[in-house]
């Protein structure tokens, strides 16, 4: 990625972007030959029916949280006010809470599993070891965590115009993520780097890593 340019704060670029994207980000997901299902349903298979389940950046509820909120109680947040409004017409079954990840306040061992989709990559560098920490802490013993990291080199860049509307985008680095998870106590079952091809921008790669907290 291109060194740190940041015009504005990253998560005011995020959530602005999203809430001006919102219709077309649908239309334009909808067409994305993603491996999100997959993945869902592996974590959805390995839990007891009425976990507890909390999704970080759970966008407008389509189709992961829809597909969780089948069999459990699932809480989604996200920072664009505008995605969590078309969230809670999706998936009615479902709670959410208009809000920052990173500042979220949960109780110690508050949930069966923890889902970040494609969330990292909009967090400062800065915040994202401390919400690694932190999600170890709000699962479970047992706990399943479901999240996708950037593949490549680490820095932080705003794209000016991406889907209509200027984004932030950060990373660690690919290799980054796994230390960090195995120190938030965090032990990947399933590790797979999945390349998918995004209308507009090509063949876009993400790793994929779905890990159980220690018991």
């Amino acid at each position: 990625m291109a060194g740190r340019a940041v015009a504005r704060e990253p998560k005011e670029i995020v959530a602005r972007g999203y809430d001006a994207i919102a219709l077309r980000y649908a239309e334009w997901a909808g067409r994305v030959d993603s491996p999100v299902m997959d993945w869902v349903r592996d974590l959805d298979a390995r839990l007891d029916h009425g976990a507890d389940v909390l999704e970080l950046g759970c966008g407008r509820g389509v189709p992961a949280t829809r597909e969780l909120a089948r069999r459990h109680r699932v809480t989604g947040v996200d920072i664009s006010a505008v995605q969590i409004e078309l969230a809670r017409h999706h998936v009615p079954e479902a709670s959410f809470l208009h809000g920052d990840a990173v500042e979220l306040e949960v109780a110690p061992a508050s949930f069966d599993a923890v889902a970040a989709l494609f969330v990292f990559g909009h967090i400062p560098l800065e915040e994202q070891p401390g919400l690694i920490a932190r999600i170890g802490l709000w699962l479970r013993d047992g706990g399943l965590f479901l999240g996708t990291f950037a593949v490549g080199g680490a820095g932080e860049e705003v794209d000016p115009d991406w889907l209509g509307a200027p984004m932030f985008f950060a990373s660690l680095g690919g290799d980054a993520y796994l230390p960090l998870l195995r120190d938030a106590g965090l032990e990947p079952m399933r590790d797979e780097v999945v390349v998918h091809h995004e209308p507009g921008h090509g063949e876009i790669s993400f790793r994929w890593i779905l890990a159980r907290a220690a018991v």
